[in-house]
């Protein structure tokens, strides 16, 4: 059976990989995470990663702290995050590339578009940290920008909700899933899906989204494979 995606952005939140402990690094999550990346490599699909840092650190709810200083340290959370998601791969036998926006030549190579395309082209999976390397902007929004970038087929959302709901799932039990959803209906209905700027980076690159849950891992792979999994959000 053939993928139904060749080239994939694959956005993975930092609270993903903290698991149950809500914090920190879960070695057994990220594993299982990183099994499912792996089989996905494994059947011919291009990989790039870019992981949020909530885990270590949210820089909107640092309190009084100067916001652009609280974003450079959530960047470097995700630098870690980053290091840490290769680290597995690499003990499964992937071969990685960790690229980062702020230059930190010593434990990563700076992002560089033209050298991601030369990592993808010798079967490496290339991992993203340090969102845009800009403070005011998400990791979402960063998800978004490599994924029009490194001109992915599809950018895969991994989130801990099964897709997206007219209203928060966890608060309210009517509320109802989208199998199908528009960039523009995001926007205008406040979802909460992402923020603004990464709908609309999406919404004007016409760039495809996928959200889905990632408590259950082997989900990346049956995404890439065709299956029914999760909300698509497409404009066109």
């Amino acid at each position: 059976m053939e993928p139904k995606y060749k080239r994939i952005l694959l956005k993975v939140s930092g609270e993903a990989l903290a698991g149950e402990k809500k914090t920190g690094l879960n070695y057994d999550v990220i594993t299982d995470i990183c099994k499912s990346v792996k089989k996905c490599h494994d059947a011919g699909v291009q990989i790039a990663i870019v992981v949020g840092g909530g885990n270590f650190w949210r820089g909107r709810s640092s309190g009084a702290m100067d916001r652009t200083r609280a974003d450079h340290i959530g960047m470097l959370a995700t630098a870690m995050n980053a290091l840490a998601i290769a680290d597995v791969l690499e003990s499964l036998g992937c071969e990685v590339r960790v690229q980062t926006a702020i230059t930190m030549q010593q434990v990563a190579e700076p992002y560089i578009r033209n050298k991601t395309m030369n990592h993808f082209k010798k079967g490496r999976i290339v991992i993203f940290g340090c969102g845009t390397g800009n403070p005011f902007f998400s990791t979402d929004t960063a998800a978004a920008l490599r994924a029009v970038e490194i001109e992915a087929d599809i950018f895969f959302k991994a989130t801990l909700v099964d897709g997206v709901y007219d209203k928060d799932p966890h608060k309210y039990e009517d509320a109802v899933k989208y199998d199908t959803l528009t960039f523009s209906e995001v926007l205008s209905g406040e979802l909460g899906v992402m923020d603004s700027t990464a709908a609309t980076m999406c919404r004007d690159n016409n760039m495809k989204m996928l959200v889905f849950d990632l408590s259950r891992p082997d989900n990346i792979y049956d995404a890439i494979m065709g299956e029914n999994v999760g909300t698509i959000v497409s404009e066109g």
